[in-house]
């Protein structure tokens, strides 16, 4: 019994060091966003001077337009495509479809450093002009696969037969597809395109290689903010996306536990 509670005890306190290693640096992060002074290691007193500071600065809220443009943009063409991809290999043989699930996960398994040099290469080869459609084009790239992974094992689950019957009543594909398949492969969609979205969203090496000259995302102007030194609208700006997204998740968990309930 003593054991027993021993091993809870260190459990709980475990979880809780893993917390604090984890909420540590952000908590640290929210409290420098409000603090007066701009020296990290001296409060100058409680003040919002850098969150107005950030939304009158030209330059980070461009780069925060294009940084939530490009993933919105990039979520979606690779939500479609992945979709789309996803469906016809659900319908090929094995051997086929194995091939063209190993070409779809060279992607994800690849370095970033290989597939942001990579693609670079290939836009500097076909002449292409890098900016932002460069950059849209590498990220619905590496995007793909995630899509794929989440939407595939859906589709294996549901039961094919209903789709065939709701053919045999006289229903054309499309019809039948987006009144019986879809509901079924809607989590996974849904899970794909978060996906993607937050991969965009925190990608640097393959915008840095892609961007060209007179684009920045949040990634890319942070990085050369840190050569000169961070400014503190960057932490006010963390701790908006920090709070966005935590919202967001409270949101989702309260509809599937309502959906639940129900």
């Amino acid at each position: 019994m003593v054991g027993k509670a021993i091993a809870k005890i260190s459990g709980k306190i475990y979880l809780i060091l893993i917390f604090i290693f984890l909420y540590a640096p952000i908590a640290t992060l929210i409290v420098l966003s409000f603090n007066e002074s701009r020296f990290r290691g001296k409060w100058g007193g409680f003040s919002l001077k850098w969150y107005e500071s950030l939304f009158s600065s030209k330059d980070i809220m461009e780069a925060l337009w294009t940084t939530l443009l490009l993933a919105f943009l990039s979520a979606l063409i690779a939500t479609i495509l992945g979709t789309m991809v996803s469906f016809a290999m659900d319908r090929m043989k094995k051997l086929p479809r194995m091939i063209l699930m190993t070409v779809t996960n060279i992607p994800m398994l690849n370095a970033d450093i290989v597939t942001g040099i990579s693609l670079m290469l290939l836009f500097i080869a076909l002449r292409y002009k890098m900016g932002f459609s460069s950059v849209l084009m590498a990220h619905i790239t590496f995007n793909l696969p995630y899509v794929v992974l989440s939407v595939l094992p859906k589709l294996k689950q549901i039961n094919k037969s209903v789709f065939e019957a709701a053919l045999d009543l006289g229903a054309s594909p499309r019809y039948a597809f987006i009144k019986v398949v879809f509901p079924d492969i809607l989590p996974g969609i849904l899970t794909g395109f978060l996906l993607s979205f937050t991969m965009s969203l925190d990608d640097f090496i393959i915008t840095h290689f892609t961007k060209g000259v007179g684009m920045d995302t949040l990634s890319t102007k942070i990085y050369a903010e840190v050569r000169k030194g961070i400014k503190p609208e960057i932490y006010a700006l963390s701790s908006i996306l920090f709070a966005a997204i935590f919202i967001i998740l409270i949101c989702i968990n309260r509809k599937k536990k309502v959906e639940e309930n129900r």
